[in-house]
């Protein structure tokens, strides 16, 4: 089942080619075969017809040669699909099917008032003939012939024996005909296909970039009215969604950058606190409420800001646990060969850097590996912690979801970690699973980035 369906074209153009021709040589195949029935119905009425004329012109032309010359005469008669026999008058005759009764009753019609010398009789026989020596091409094991019995004079019959020939072949001219159709809806097809499917290409490109993070590029509003009216829909919808991520963006940078102002007057403000301990916990807010700010600019700019270029990911993914590993944390690196990739390095940078510094916190230790894939790279980042439940699988990547219901920033985070390397993530086409360890106690976070196509450049913002 599945390798024929392989088989079937996945492009709408193909499949538009494929039907028009697939209809219109079976619609010409229908209509020849129609007519091929038809004309055969037609000319087996006339051959019937002949076969009994002549039968009843050399029947009486017999009447009129003397009785010893009749033999030879019959034997000139003959001819490739004719054969004749005189004969005296059989006493044993052979029961004739309805079908033959009614042609015997036709050829009786048709000789001169006889009925005193004897029935006419007519038997349909297919295959060879007994008795009868021809050749392989004229009788083969479905030729049909008619063998017609007609009394010449008291005591003496004609045996007529016609061998129909072998019908004429299928018509050249239709199957060329049909196959020159086929090749002119194929053509029109074609241009009509792309005028569809053009236009859709460009809007399933520009979805996908959309889905990638990516300013989608604007799609030519060109093909037909229905195809037209639907890239007019997405270039509306997507300029409202830029317009609205735009919006909150700007929105939560401002607020991010506004909330330093108070926290820098508080920090100093806390100086002149008295009370060692009231000015211990007040720096302790305070410093939880400076990292969630930081968190919530460095979410506002998300995926946003940074141009593509060309990378060496191993040596990026290094590079974080060469760091991590000079600050006296427990981080291991498999190494691997040199895995380049087009992204957005910073990006890609602070995902990975998100996913160890998480397996270090939670688990007490990462393991880290870069694994080739059909297509993709994968970063795999491995502890030894209790994991996650496959019910908080998804919920993690909520915005400000911590499974830490201490709400403590040395233990929970802010709760934006794993929201951000989803975006990232997201925004290179990629994406970021979650597994419990199949070996082990442990969390298995599989970051995901394909190979190709690499991602488009942003366009750099213009200065206001």
């Amino acid at each position: 089942m599945s390798s024929r369906l392989r088989l079937w074209p996945r492009t709408l153009g193909m499949q538009l080619i494929v039907v028009i021709s697939l209809a219109i040589f079976l619609s010409n195949g229908a209509v020849a075969l129609w007519f091929e029935l038809g004309a055969e119905r037609l000319n087996e009425a006339d051959l019937v017809q002949r076969m009994l004329e002549r039968t009843r012109d050399l029947s009486s032309m017999m009447t009129s040669i003397p009785p010893k010359a009749r033999v030879a005469a019959a034997t000139a008669m003959e001819g490739r699909f004719w054969r004749y026999r005189v004969q005296p008058t059989a006493h044993d005759r052979v029961p004739m099917s309805p079908q033959e009764a009614k042609l015997a009753a036709r050829l009786e019609d048709l000789l001169p008032a006889r009925h005193a010398l004897g029935p006419v009789e007519v038997h349909i026989h297919y295959g060879k003939l007994p008795g009868m020596d021809l050749p392989p091409d004229v009788v083969q094991p479905n030729t049909m012939s008619m063998i017609m019995t007609v009394p010449i004079v008291r005591g003496s019959e004609l045996v007529a024996t016609f061998i129909r020939p072998p019908g004429p072949p299928w018509p050249t001219e239709m199957i060329l005909a049909a196959l020159l159709s086929v090749l002119i809806a194929s053509v029109a097809g074609a241009y009509i296909a792309r005028r569809m499917a053009r236009p859709l290409t460009k809007l399933a490109e520009a979805a996908a970039a959309t889905a990638r993070g990516e300013t989608a590029p604007r799609v030519p509003e060109i093909g037909p009215d229905d195809v037209r009216r639907a890239a007019e829909a997405f270039n509306t919808m997507t300029d409202q969604v830029t317009r609205t991520l735009e919006s909150q963006r700007h929105l939560l940078s401002a607020v991010g950058h506004d909330l330093r102002t108070p926290i820098t007057a508080m920090r100093i403000n806390i100086e002149f606190v008295s009370d060692p301990e009231l000015r211990d916990r007040l720096l302790k807010n305070l410093e939880e409420l400076q990292v969630l700010t930081e968190a919530v600019l460095s979410a506002a700019r998300g995926t946003g800001g940074e141009h593509s270029r060309q990378i060496d990911l191993s040596a990026l993914v290094e590079s974080i646990c060469a760091d991590l590993d000079d600050l006296g944390e427990p981080v291991e690196w498999a190494g691997h060969d040199a895995a380049p990739l087009s992204c957005r390095a910073g990006e890609v940078r602070r995902a990975v850097r998100n996913l160890v510094e998480n397996a270090v916190a939670y688990g007490g230790k990462a393991m880290v590996s870069l694994i080739d894939q059909p297509g993709s790279y994968e970063v795999r980042v491995e502890d030894e912690g209790p994991g996650i439940p496959p019910e908080d699988r998804q919920r993690v990547f909520e915005p400000f979801v911590r499974l830490e219901i201490s709400r403590n920033l040395e233990t929970g985070g802010t709760g934006l970690g794993l929201t951000l390397v989803k975006a990232i993530a997201e925004g290179h086409g990629g994406r970021i699973l979650l597994e419990n360890r199949d070996e082990g106690p442990g969390l298995r976070a599989r970051l995901i980035f394909p190979r190709t196509p690499a991602i488009a450049p942003r366009p750099a913002k213009e200065h206001s």
